[in-house]
């Protein structure tokens, strides 16, 4: 019997009337970015384009849709997991969130239990009643489903490096999870100043700063999640840095800045690739490419790193592969590169 990969992808609010037919029906499990935490309860009030998730659901009958709750700065979850009255209302407005609208799970993605530098509320206890939250809402669902004779999904986005690990108890979570993605991007970038790969497979030598896919991915074995339940994840975007010294083509370079979001693949297809000064370089130990004008060095991933990824989930027996973000790519060709990969 064919192995059924997860190939899911992230699509803001803004993206949903943009999705095509064909792209529908190559993923598996679509993400819907992002519901919100507020007085202990998930709310939607404020997305305006779920009426379209008939019609995806109409071009792939097979397609799984999931709310995902959190996102970078979106708080809410440390508050409404703290108490056990809390943490029933969170999972009950998430049974309501599966009654009322097309969905088939929810996914958390708290940015991050136990740490507050995205402005959000934090706590020592995130950790354990980060699990406990996961309990309670892994419970409601599944009663929900027994109901309906069905399962409803249950997954969470994880950061991509230790400070995840140590601020959760995934050996505890991931028996509640049908699936962990880990954010494997914008592992380079906001924090830091010294030039290099944001979603790269590997960490290449001369690099000071260790995580990768790769890397990422043993921690979280290592902590206890099984390989069949996890998903590694791709950027449809980059990382960009300015002022970068003229040197080994701007990789590994210290800089005045950190790295900020750089152009989304459709306008690096369009408009730096091989295009404007900038030379297109692949590190092979990484298995990343990168851009360098002579000022500016762009980090990114492209159809080649992303079939190295996909060869990586089949090596490692890891479930599948995740994007950010389906409006970032209109040439269409990064998700045509994890299809094909995965077939």
């Amino acid at each position: 019997m064919k192995r059924q990969w997860i190939l899911a992808g992230y699509a803001g609010d803004e993206a949903l009337p943009t999705i095509t037919d064909e792209d529908a029906r190559k993923l598996t499990h679509l993400n819907i970015a992002f519901g919100h935490v507020r007085g202990d309860e998930i709310r939607v009030d404020h997305l305006r384009h779920l009426d379209r998730l008939p019609e995806l659901k109409a071009m792939n009958p097979e397609l799984l849709i999931l709310l995902s709750v959190g996102g970078w700065g979106a708080g809410g979850f440390s508050e409404a997991a703290a108490t056990a009255e809390g943490r029933a209302s969170m999972a009950q407005s998430a049974v309501r969130m599966l009654r009322n609208l097309p969905l088939d799970g929810i996914d958390l993605d708290w940015e991050y239990p136990c740490y507050a530098e995205a402005d959000i509320a934090a706590s020592p206890a995130d950790k354990t009643n980060f699990t406990l939250l996961l309990r309670e809402m892994r419970e409601a669902l599944d009663l929900e489903g027994a109901e309906q004779g069905r399962h409803y999904l249950l997954t969470i986005a994880a950061g991509a490096d230790r400070y995840y690990i140590d601020g959760t108890e995934m050996d505890r979570v991931h028996p509640y999870l049908d699936f962990v993605q880990l954010m494997t991007y914008d592992m380079r970038g906001g924090f830091q100043t010294l030039t290099g790969h944001h979603t790269n497979l590997y960490t290449p030598t001369g690099d000071l700063f260790r995580i990768s896919v790769d890397a990422s991915v043993r921690m979280f074995r290592d902590a206890g999640v099984p390989p069949e339940k996890i998903v590694i994840g791709a950027a449809f975007y980059s990382r960009m840095w300015r002022n970068v010294p003229n040197r080994h083509a701007g990789l590994h370079q210290m800089t005045a800045s950190s790295g900020g979001y750089g152009p989304d693949y459709t306008r690096l297809h369009a408009d730096y690739i091989g295009r404007n000064g900038f030379v297109r370089y692949w590190d092979e130990e990484a298995k990343a490419p990168y851009l360098f004008d002579g000022d500016s060095f762009i980090t990114y991933d492209d159809e080649q790193s992303l079939r190295h990824k996909c060869e990586y989930i089949r090596s490692e027996g890891l479930a599948g592969v995740m994007f950010w973000e389906y409006s970032c790519d209109k040439t269409h060709r990064l998700l045509d590169a994890l299809h094909d990969g995965l077939e």
